[in-house]
Parts: C-alpha cells; structure tokens; sequence
C-alpha cells in the first residue's frame, strides 16, 4: 500500500477523527468501514487516528489496521486520502497513559507502519506530552523518525504556545491538534490559534461539535437553525463551518459512526459563511467571540503600531508563581489609584472574576490591576479579550520570583497566619477557605504550566520583575542549625534512625563545637526526619525521649524539630529539602538567615540551606576540620 499524500503538505478542508469507530461500546467493524468508505466516497480527504484507539493495551493499532482495511477495499485511489496518526499514549487496563520516551515513540511509530501497511505516514503526532519526560526528548524522536524517512511531517497534540515554540526550536512542525468548538475557547484565549495563524501551522481541532454532549444543543440551537436555513445545510454542517471560519489553518476533525453522518461531514468544505454570520455566531458563541476580538484587536494594533498604555485607562495583569509576590506588587499599584480585583477577596473562578471586572469598569474605573496567577496563555486570554472590549490596553507585570523563593514565601505566610506548620489534612481543610494554605504541588503544577508572557497575546507592554527578598529588620539572631540524623545521632542498631533511646548512639566529641558556638551567643537548633512516626514504628514519645538523650550525649540544649511524613511525593512542607521547618525557626527566633550556619551532611541540605539563605557547611569540615 503506497503512504499516500502529505496530509500537512496539501492542506484538507475537513478531517474524519476516526477514534468512536475502535473506543464506542457498540463499536461494529463492518459498520466502521462503511463509515469510511462513505467518508472516502463523499470527498473527505483525510482521516486522523492513532495507535492508541483501542479499548485497551491488548489491541494497539486497531484503529490503524481497521483504516488500513478500509483503504484496501474501497474502489477509489487510496492514494488521495492523506492519514494521521499518533503515538505517545498507551492504554493500560482501558486507561490513558503518556509515554513520551524517545524508545517508545520510535517503537510505537514502527507499529503504526506495520498497522496501516505503508512504508511512510505523511502526519505523525505526539498524542500528549509526557510529564515524565523531557518535552524536548520527545520531540526529537519525532526528528529522527522524519529525518529517517519514516514520517514526512510532524504534529503536536494537546500542547500549549511555549511547547509549540520550543518544539519548532528543534524541528518543523506541520501541524497541532488541539480541542476548539463553539464552546471551548481555550486554543483561542491560549493564543493558539493566533500563533499556528501567524506560523501557517495546520490546526486540527478534535471535538469540533464539542462531543454528544452538545449534540442536543446544537440540534436546537436558534442561531444555528436559521443559519442551517440559509445555506441549505444542518445545524452540525454550520457548527463545523463556524470553527473551520475561526482562521484560514483551522481544519475540523470530526467524528462519525454511522455513514450518513460521514457524508454530511464532507458537505461541510461548501457551506461558506458571511462576515455578517461571522458577527451574529460571535454574539452567541465563546470561540468565535474570542476570535472575533482577536482579529479586531489586530487591526486596531497595525493602524496604532506605537500605541502604549494610556494615563486615562489601563488594565494590568501582575502574574507570577503563587507566593511570587503579586499582593506587595498590587498594593503599590492600588495606592497609585488603581482598583484591585482579586479572587482572594472575590472568591470563585478566574473566569468568575471577569463578572466583577465588568462591573468596576461599569462602575467607572478605568485603571484596574488583576494579580490571580495567570500563568497560562489560556488564563490571561480571558482578561485581554475583556480589556480589548472596554478600549482599554493592558500590561502585564511578570514576577519571575523562582520555586525556591515561593516556598519560602508560601511557608511563612502560613506560619505567620496560623503560627506553626499545617500537617497534610490541615492543608486540605484550610485551602477551603484560605487560598495562601497550599501544599509544595501547587507550585511544582503551576511551574510546569507556566507559560511566559509575550507581546503578541495582545499586551501593550511586558515589565519583567525579578524577586529580591527584604530582610527582617527584626531578624539579628545568629543560628548554628545542624541536620541531626546521621551527623549528630545514629541508631546502635544499624537503622536509619534510633526508634528508642536506648538505641541512640550520641557523637559526642561534636558537642564540644557546638558548645562553643552556643557560649557565643548562638542559638543551636536541630533538624530530623521520623517517618517512621507515621508508619506506626516509633511513637511521639520515642522521638521526644530520643533527642532528650542525644542532649544529654553532646551537653548542649539544642531545640529540634522534625518531619513525620512518609516518603514519595511531598505533601507537607516540613520534609527537607522543601523549607518548612527551616521557616518555623526563622520566625520562631527572629533569625538573620545571612548570620546563620546550617550544617548537613547529604546531597539534598546544600540546596535546603541556598533557598532559606543560610552559609551551607558539611558536617564534616564544621565538626572534624
């Protein structure tokens, strides 16, 4: 069977998503070819699959191998219908799992040749990034599967602007897939459609009916039903039309499981929509609103190339890390006159806020600063596409404060409000209510999906500001801060750690300095890790009567404290190297971080004492130098 035409080379007006035909329930094999050969027949020129459309691991490829059999029995040129497919997910037990490994890539795409039975796939796409792996590491397996002569052009699936980018930094992208129907704007507000516009990238938007879910809606849809009337086409035939007008590289991929809807899906490349249907679908539809701004805000840009923020109105958006420092930037801003709106204060979505947006503007402001985060194209899209209605230009204020300082920052403000550390549960509680209550994930998720900011999502300017943290001017006492386990105490035993006192065997030749360093004036303080509280191994008390017992061996009245926690994925703050209990010991003696010493022995305690801003020293060199 020949590898047919480059489906990003000759770019399709529609695309058969052919994933229902393996994944439905009732799924029918002969039904499905009949599906594609009425597709085929009707003039769809294209079909999108994957190796993963199966009901589980036990069937890779049969989505491929029923499109390979389809292709084989049909009685026109195989040839003229151009294939897509992925690789990147598996199914595990009916599950969606990324695999994003460059090995795996190169296997999946070998199978997917042997499935379809062609010796080149003209479109072969990562289904999902992985976020296990390197973005870029599954990128360039897809370079070398094209450089090879296995694939002739490459496709993103389910990626954001900033992966597109960092992608093409290493090889041509044809092609990205992403969601986009009337409904979901998030390809639009993300600045997806406008970046594959701008970079003439096919954008394949899968669920362009928005899935049976919106079948109803769209089968009585006023809007929709006369616009049907008019072009002598279905309300589904106008839906799909209107995404496919959104911008000239949008090709729709809808899906069929019966062959009438195959054939109506190919009327779709005729139905042309007027301006005049453009502007009545953008009064009742998200995604075609949210282009329609777009375009409109382009204009306006090209006939005002050197237009800046006004003094008579302005928008700014402060975005950062959560804990990066966005209320100290917006106090500043509110006591220049700017009217502040804040889910902190208002509650709800992000998208929730725009309501109150609206009503300060109606309301009469005209300068208003928003600080929620927006790390992502999508989250500030909303807020640029409200200020483009209102006239207003709109900045972005970037705090580039890096995951170190906003651990510190997010685990004094809870120390501060609730005067200790908060365990797991606590958090969960808390986060309810008290939107600074979070725990280590938060910023780890929010790092993955930053997205930094560009001039082309439509801001008039972007100020990058980078965190410089203020001392405490209350902060003067100097600390020798020493990580007990291993380097102060050890288990008689040979466990990881004493789970009693009389297991508990006391380096007593390192009290000697830390006497002297306490003599001087210096707080000595004590840092450990007991999971083995948690597991039920060693009780509160053991832990208490252990350290009473390590005191007693160095003659120093050193204070610790300690984690609790199981190992794996933090879900405290307390576990090192994540700052926690560092923080409490700050606060709690009002310690100058510079004029304090910690001391540690393990690969994890020099990057515990850079982020608390503590002179790192190795046990060793400090007690034996």
């Amino acid at each position: 069977m020949s590898h047919g035409t480059n489906i990003a080379a000759v770019r399709p007006s529609i695309v058969l998503g052919c994933m229902r035909l393996s994944t439905a329930p009732d799924r029918d094999e002969e039904r499905a070819i009949q599906v594609l050969h009425a597709a085929f027949d009707a003039g769809v020129p294209a079909v999108d699959t994957a190796n993963a459309y199966c009901r589980d691991d036990t069937e890779i490829g049969h989505n491929e191998r029923l499109i390979a059999r389809a292709m084989k029995t049909w009685h026109g040129d195989p040839a003229a219908i151009r294939v897509a497919t992925k690789g990147g997910l598996t199914r595990p037990h009916g599950q969606w799992v990324p695999d994003g490994r460059a090995r795996s890539l190169i296997a999946a795409c070998e199978a997917s040749l042997r499935a379809l039975d062609v010796s080149r796939i003209p479109l072969y796409q990562l289904h999902a990034p992985d976020p296990r792996v390197p973005f870029a590491t599954s990128v360039r397996a897809l370079h070398a599967l094209k450089r090879d002569g296995r694939i002739d052009a490459i496709g993103l699936c389910n990626v954001t602007v900033t992966q597109i980018e960092e992608a093409r930094a290493i090889t041509d992208v044809a092609a990205v897939q992403v969601e986009l129907n009337l409904w979901n704007d998030a390809a639009v507000l993300g600045g997806i459609l406008d970046y594959c516009a701008r970079h003439d990238i096919q954008l394949l938007a899968h669920r362009p009916l928005g899935g049976p879910e919106r079948r109803r809606r769209i089968e009585t849809d006023p809007l929709l039903l006369q616009l049907s009337a008019t072009h002598g086409a279905t309300p589904f035939e106008i839906a799909l039309a209107a995404v496919k007008a959104l911008a000239s590289v949008v090709v729709p991929v809808p899906g069929s499981t019966r062959p009438e809807t195959a054939t109506s899906i190919a009327r779709t490349s005729h139905v042309e929509l007027t301006e005049e249907d453009r502007q009545r679908l953008a009064e009742n539809f998200p995604a075609c609103r949210a282009a329609l701004g777009l375009r409109s805000a382009q204009a306006r840009v090209q006939n005002q190339p050197h237009a800046t923020t006004s003094e008579a109105g302005e928008v700014v958006i402060i975005m950062g890390l959560p804990a990066a420092g966005k209320s100290t930037a917006a106090e500043a801003l509110v006591s220049d006159g700017y009217t502040r709106v804040n889910r902190d204060e208002a509650g709800g979505s992000l998208r929730g806020l725009l309501n109150v947006f609206e009503t300060v503007v109606r309301a009469g402001s005209r300068r208003i600063v928003l600080d929620n985060t927006y790390v992502s194209r999508k989250a500030r899209g909303a807020v640029i596409q409200a200020a483009r209605q209102h006239s207003l230009p709109i900045r972005c204020v970037w705090l580039t404060t890096g995951v170190d300082d906003a651990q510190v920052n997010a685990v004094s403000r809870i120390v501060s409000r609730y005067g200790r550390l908060l365990d797991p549960e606590e958090m969960k509680k808390a986060t309810r209510q008290d939107t600074a209550a979070f725990g280590p994930a938060v910023l780890f998720r929010y790092q993955r999906e930053l997205e930094p900011p560009d001039l082309s999502e439509g801001f008039s300017r972007v100020d990058v500001v980078p965190f410089e943290r203020r001392p405490d001017p209350y902060g003067v006492t100097r600390a020798v801060i020493v990580w007990c386990d291993g380097v102060l105490l050890r288990s008689r035993s040979d466990r990881r750690v004493p789970l009693s006192s009389s297991d508990v065997e006391v380096f007593e030749t390192r009290g000697k300095v830390l006497r002297r360093y306490a003599e001087d004036g210096w707080k000595i303080l004590g840092l450990s890790w007991l999971p083995e509280i948690t597991e039920h191994t060693m009780s509160a008390n053991d832990a208490d009567a252990i350290f009473a017992r390590m005191r007693e061996g160095l003659g120093v009245d050193i204070e610790v404290e300690y984690c609790p926690h199981p190992p794996g994925p933090p879900i405290c703050w307390c576990r090192k190297p994540l700052p926690g209990l560092g923080v409490v010991f700050v606060k709690r003696h009002q310690l100058d971080p510079s004029r304090c010493i910690y001391v540690g022995a393990g690969p994890q305690d020099p990057g515990f004492a850079r982020k608390l801003g503590f002179d790192y020293r190795e046990a060793g060199e400090f007690f034996d130098p």
